[in-house]
């Protein structure tokens, strides 16, 4: 057989190159795909609302006594002590002396002096709670550290015990307010036994706690009636954040749950604490006219108050509730996840091509998921794959 001519071996070549290039341009070309890469990092579960600052000790000043107040020159946001006067009362002017007015005075007396006992009485009890549970918490702290116990039963019980020392001292305001019930009280039995009285001092309403005026609710002397509400005081020093949660969001929150306040006027992330969550549920109806069961969770602020320093009364806040958080998680993007039977997968690119691989999925965080099983730290997943995605198809990654 004669051996072949250049220019067949030319022609030859010719052809096989065409054969080539036409399986070439018959290939799929790969399809672009936006990717992204599994690793660890940290991750919170986070439960965002709304919340409200509130004095935590409240107190109105009211009148115990039909009486005449002199001139009230107290203002709104000014400090005032334990103590201090702040409301004079008088006694009525050209009031009407008879035998049953004396008698109603020393009924008023004797009631007076039982709400005084009974104050007495509550604030001996909250004083042995307190007691007790300063004990548990030292008990506790002493556990913690020693490794017998975990850390939300230390949060627990130090929720506790300022609970303890919260009533205490609402408890010992308590006594205070009967203590002067009971002096007005007095004044007024004996203004009525002993005739029309002066037009002196009959009493004097004293500050129940160490700070500010809240509010002023009348200012101008003249007649006021039995529990006219006059002043509100109380310590801005201390305040805690009311927030109404969804109640299928509230059964995650715990008393001592960690919770993170931001967009209150500063530039720092306030730390508190859950101090208690309220048993009954309300409903309300959103913006959108959808009826909602929503809770009310009370959290304490434990950031220094040098960090806070201008945040009052009444002003928004946004409440993050750290519902689970851990350090190093391995997590993938949400976007990449997609639904197979009772499952989830995604399309991992390997060796240019995407492979589908089912992904057990554990906490789930904003736009992040965390990853139990099926991917691996490193992996490039395709992000957002829509209908066009197959098993095997070739891709071209467009890492973020």
């Amino acid at each position: 057989m004669p051996e072949p001519t250049r220019k067949q071996i030319a022609i030859i070549a010719l052809v096989l190159l065409g054969f080539v290039l036409l399986v070439y341009l018959l290939l799929p070309s790969p399809v672009e795909v936006q990717t992204a890469r599994v690793g660890y990092a940290p991750m919170q579960v986070i439960v965002e609302e709304e919340g409200e600052t509130k004095v935590k000790d409240y107190y109105t000043i009211s009148s115990p006594v039909a009486a005449t107040i002199r001139r009230i020159h107290l203002e709104a946001g000014d400090r005032v002590r334990q103590g201090q006067p702040l409301v004079f009362l008088e006694a009525p002017r050209a009031s009407i002396l008879d035998v049953r007015a004396r008698d109603e005075a020393a009924a008023d007396v004797q009631a007076a002096e039982a709400r005084l006992e009974q104050a007495r009485e509550q604030a001996r009890s909250a004083q042995a709670a307190a007691d007790l549970a300063a004990t548990e918490l030292a008990r506790t702290k002493a556990l913690f550290e020693s490794g017998a116990v975990s850390r939300q039963t230390l949060d627990e019980t130090r929720a506790a015990a300022s609970q303890a020392d919260a009533d205490l001292e609402a408890a010992q305001a308590g006594v205070a307010t009967a203590r002067a019930e009971l002096e007005a009280a007095r004044a007024t039995l004996r203004s009525v036994s002993e005739g029309e009285g002066d037009t002196g001092v009959q009493d004097i309403l004293r500050s129940p706690v160490t700070g500010s005026v809240l509010a002023v609710h009348r200012r101008s002397e003249g007649f006021v009636n039995v529990g006219e509400p006059l002043l509100d005081v109380g310590d801005i020093d201390r305040l805690e954040v009311w927030t109404d949660v969804l109640s299928q969001d509230a059964v995650g929150i715990r008393p001592g749950s960690r919770v993170l306040f931001d967009r209150w006027g500063g530039d720092a992330t306030l730390e508190g604490v859950v101090d208690r969550i309220e048993p009954q549920a309300a409903t309300e109806v959103s913006a959108l006219g959808v009826e909602e069961q929503r809770v009310q969770v009370i959290a304490d602020i434990i950031s220094p108050k040098k960090a806070w320093t201008g945040l009052g009364s009444g002003y928004r806040v946004l409440s993050r509730f750290v519902i689970w958080e851990d350090d190093r998680v391995l997590q993938v993007p949400a976007g990449a996840l997609f639904r197979v039977q009772d499952g989830w997968a995604a399309f991992v690119i390997e060796n240019g091509r995407a492979v589908r691989k089912p992904v057990r999925t554990g906490q789930r965080s904003g736009l992040a998921v965390q990853v139990l099983y099926g991917l691996n730290e490193g992996d490039v997943v395709i992000v957002h794959p829509d209908d066009s995605i197959k098993e095997g198809l070739p891709v071209s990654p467009q890492e973020d």
